[in-house]
């Protein structure tokens, strides 16, 4: 049976390939997007899922609910140069579309608790609204049967600081209180596992360009911005860790080696804010995470190649830059 599943995200870039492989992967059935702040500003993140939708001729089809606009306790801050506005400049008409009332930590709650041990959440953006979940409703980690996420490095170097992954940067505190919460949780950490396995350079890039369909087209554009960052920092590729987290739930063949650690987060460090500490079972810590560390990069690859030759009737026109 398709995995019953909600996908938290901070849309641009490659969380538009992840809710991809929701919205068209046979073994998903993606249930609704919560939107949480992070990558770029809301409203445009808000546009770049519903883009998402539309070229995957799915609009109208997935609810989006809008959730918390800023971290716990800290101003937001966003990754918009690295990403841009997420989505390559792309536009469409957007009439008659709006996002549901329900704010998104209420639709967590609730889808959740309606089926108790059967929905899994994809948290591919700062931790916020899974956070707020847990603490506004007691049962809710336990009602969830496997929280992923995307975030933090295993004891390696950070993208936005020395020690920090970006996620856990923004909302350090609620990815403290996430990892303390009793979820059954799986990391996909940025260092090593995004560096060394879900990278693209320029030949894997062109293969992808050259399947010519709308989906392929439009992973190309949303990817442009982050590629021209990635190499001004001496990384030779486009970046994929969500697209990988939420193909990990649904594929776990893909995993070659992962192991149970002690994860938690730094929050008052003036040098390591939000940097991870996974304790790999030499310090007397109750293990609360499993963290991946290898996957099958080659079968990734060949896995987002299929799911980019999907053939799709957007469901609107997406118009570049003018």
């Amino acid at each position: 049976m398709p995995v019953p599943l909600v996908i938290d995200t901070d849309t641009a870039q490659d969380d538009c390939v992840a809710l991809l492989v929701g919205l068209l992967d046979p073994e998903a059935d993606l249930r609704a997007i919560t939107m949480v702040a992070g990558n770029v500003g809301f409203d445009r993140q808000v546009r770049n899922a519903f883009l998402t939708l539309s070229v995957a001729g799915r609009l109208g089809e997935v609810p989006i609910h809008l959730g918390c606009r800023r971290p716990m306790v800290r101003p937001w801050e966003s990754a918009e140069n690295v990403h841009g506005d997420g989505a390559g400049g792309l536009t469409m008409d957007e009439s008659g579309l709006s996002a549901e009332s329900e704010h998104a930590v209420d639709t967590l709650i609730r889808l959740a608790a309606e089926n108790p041990g059967e929905l899994s959440v994809v948290a591919i953006g700062p931790l916020t609204n899974i956070a707020m979940a847990a603490v506004k409703d007691p049962d809710f980690a336990k009602n969830v049967k496997a929280l992923y996420i995307m975030g933090g490095s295993n004891n390696g170097r950070g993208n936005i600081t020395a020690a920090a992954e970006f996620n856990f940067y923004v909302d350090p505190e609620a990815a403290k209180t996430v990892f303390a919460a009793g979820f059954e949780i799986t990391v996909v950490p940025w260092d090593p596992l995004t560096l060394r396995y879900a990278v693209f350079g320029q030949s894997r890039l062109d293969e992808l360009a050259a399947l010519g369909t709308p989906l392929s087209d439009f992973f190309i554009r949303v990817c442009a911005a982050t590629l021209e960052f990635d190499r001004s920092v001496g990384i030779d590729g486009t970046t994929h860790p969500d697209s990988l987290t939420a193909a990990l739930l649904l594929h776990r063949e893909l995993i070659t080696s992962s192991d149970r650690y002690n994860v938690d987060v730094e929050t008052a460090g003036e040098l390591t804010r939000g940097y991870s500490a996974m304790s790999w079972g030499v310090h007397g810590l109750e293990p609360n995470a499993v963290v991946v560390e290898r996957v099958d990069s080659e079968g990734f690859f060949s896995y987002l190649k299929k799911l980019l030759s999907t053939p799709t009737v957007p469901s609107r026109e997406l118009l570049p830059p003018s």
